[in-house]
């Protein structure tokens, strides 16, 4: 199944997606691959919005607002997303969870991976549009959908 159909699958049963997904075994490459095409994708939603803070504010120029994104996509979110997966697995386990620390993150970066898509809309519309209630309403969608993937596929992880 090709990665897209993949993740659509996700959106509409998001526990059989990963636990398909749980049932190719430890792959720590694999989610290492799906970790930076997320984080990579978190980049390219932003440009949008660097490109209208750069027109309207000149002085920080674009390429280097583009390589502090950069910075913080690529080489400081992996990092932080590992402690978070970390963190998420340890209170799982408070509250009964028989899972594995590979699963709390391929769970984690797969449900980043599939919020992608409006991840990105939602950089465009900000990059259009600005600051104000259509971005905070798409922001609003967003967050929403990455906590119903994330936690489902949690749970499904933890079982």
């Amino acid at each position: 199944m090709s990665i897209t159909a993949e993740m659509s699958h996700s959106w509409k049963s998001p526990r059989v997606a990963l636990r398909r997904k749980l049932e190719d075994g430890v792959r720590e490459d694999r989610a290492l691959a799906v970790l930076m095409g997320a984080c990579f994708l978190v980049f390219v939603a932003q440009w949008p919005v660097l490109s209208r803070a750069a027109s309207l504010a000149p002085d920080v120029p674009l390429d280097a607002r583009m390589g502090g994104a950069l910075m913080a996509t690529i080489f400081v979110l992996p990092p932080v997303l590992y402690g978070v997966a970390a963190v998420s697995h340890l209170i799982a386990r408070a509250f009964g969870g028989q899972g594995s620390h590979y699963g709390a993150r391929l769970a984690l970066f797969w449900a980043l991976l599939c919020v992608s898509p409006v991840l990105l809309l939602n950089g465009l519309i900000a990059g259009i549009v600005g600051p104000g209630p259509a971005v905070t309403l798409v922001g609003g969608l967003v967050l929403a959908a990455f906590l119903y993937l994330w936690i489902n596929m949690l749970i499904e992880a933890e079982r």
